[in-house]
């Protein structure tokens, strides 16, 4: 009696460790994404795809999703953000010259936010581990390939963490200094706008 317990108890713990595991990975990799797009993706992929039980509508309405969330991603890395001359945090697009548009910039000098290589390599990374999250949910799996739900746990265990180790390396060695749409400003950022605002 005392051994199967053990034993039942060893392998809920092995099963609660390896959810962790995965959670941990699709985690951080999360963390690499616009906010507002993940959010989006994952409020309407189970209603698109009817919780995994799919029609041909239902498979076209999720391609569509998951192509604009992607390029959404894309998009989102070459966005920047800064406080301009009211005090009011303002969005642009990083071009050759600068951030575009250039509204209440008196104070700014938008020539320093324009376009790096990093940015490139960011929004390639963003739309890979965008696709690894929405290639491997659930609903995507059970909707487009239902018979490779069976090895989904072990992807879903491995690819984030291979993923998100890569990302993060390249992160590293390109590190993004952007904080565009969808991203949290940076807390220099945030004591600006507290200050002027206290002002």
């Amino acid at each position: 009696m005392g051994g199967s317990s053990s034993k039942s108890n060893t392998t809920t713990t092995k099963n609660k460790s390896a959810k962790d595991r995965t959670f941990t990975g699709a985690g951080n990799l999360i963390k690499l994404l616009p906010t507002g797009t993940v959010f989006l993706f994952q409020f309407l992929n189970p209603v698109l795809t009817n919780n995994g039980d799919c029609t041909a509508v239902n498979k076209y309405l999720s391609a569509i999703l998951i192509v604009l969330c992607g390029l959404s991603c894309c998009f989102a890395s070459f966005t920047d953000s800064y406080t301009g001359s009211d005090g009011q945090t303002h969005y642009g697009v990083a071009t050759c010259k600068g951030l575009w548009p250039s509204t209440n910039s008196n104070s700014v000098d938008l020539s320093a936010y324009k376009l790096r290589i990093g940015d490139f390599v960011h929004a390639f990374f963003s739309v890979i581990v965008f696709a690894v999250i929405s290639l491997l949910d659930t609903n995507t799996v059970r909707c487009y390939y239902p018979g490779f739900e069976s090895t989904e746990k072990t992807l879903l265990q491995v690819l984030p963490l291979v993923i998100g180790t890569i990302a993060g390396t390249v992160f590293v060695v390109f590190p993004n200094n952007r904080h565009g749409i969808g991203y949290p400003a940076s807390s220099s950022d945030s004591s600006q706008d507290s200050e002027s605002a206290a002002s």
